[in-house]
């Protein structure tokens, strides 16, 4: 077994916990919504911004994974199962706030794995336009990601707390980032960079939100926020 099949298999094994960390969100979201007594919402303070953008995050690297020579089994089939899952949490925040924009996000999200799932039956092959069409993607995402996590990253600051954001899917995908980081080296930096870029960037605002759940409970900031029931998004 090579470098690249070694460290394939095991981001392969590290996205399947990862897979774990986003059905622990969304079981947080269902306990929530089941919990008798319970005013709070079931999808408070979680952002829809940072959940798009995961979900695009996820479907990039499924269309990656799939317009590379040679197919990256690897990078597709756990992507996919991936966006389904965060998928699901779109609609779930859909119904708990029946927003515009949460309609318009679990809308786009349907649309584009729809659209995306069809691409793997569009010809034999995908040709280079398509690689260079989902680097492209991937790339921005990259950039969206960021700007999904800070939003993420903002509304924890801003209110005190954590609300419904669960720690285990910060924990579980920070391995997986991890892993893909060591993965994409083995597939060499000139094939494997667009993953490097996005794994990193993901991987660092997970650090962030997994040090956010420490400063909540100890930061007197935090505490007055919470008292006050500031919270600005």
């Amino acid at each position: 077994m090579n470098w690249y099949d070694f460290w394939g298999t095991v981001n392969s094994l590290f996205i399947l916990v990862s897979l774990a960390g986003v059905f622990s969100q969304l079981n947080t979201i269902w306990r929530r919504k089941q919990a008798k007594g319970n005013n709070q919402r079931p999808t408070q303070l979680l952002s829809l911004n940072q959940f798009t953008v995961s979900f695009l995050a996820y479907l990039s690297f499924f269309t990656y994974g799939y317009s590379i020579e040679p197919f990256n089994h690897y990078i597709v089939w756990p992507r996919l199962c991936a966006a389904a899952l965060v998928a699901l949490i779109l609609l779930e925040i859909w119904r708990d706030r029946k927003t515009s924009q949460a309609l318009l996000s679990v809308s786009l999200a349907a649309g584009c794995l729809v659209l995306a799932v069809l691409g793997l039956f569009v010809g034999e092959t995908v040709t280079d336009e398509g690689k260079y069409i989902s680097t492209s993607l991937i790339v921005l995402v990259t950039v969206l990601i960021a700007q999904g996590y800070y939003h993420q990253i903002r509304i924890i600051v801003n209110a005190g707390d954590t609300g419904a954001v669960d720690l285990r899917m910060s924990q579980f995908i920070l391995a997986m980032d991890i892993s893909t980081i060591a993965f994409a080296l083995s597939m060499g930096v000139k094939t494997g960079w667009p993953l490097l870029l996005l794994a990193i960037t993901s991987g660092v605002t997970k650090l962030v939100i997994m040090y956010l759940f420490k400063w909540v409970k100890s930061s007197p900031t935090a505490r007055a926020r919470r008292a006050t029931g500031v919270m600005k998004t």
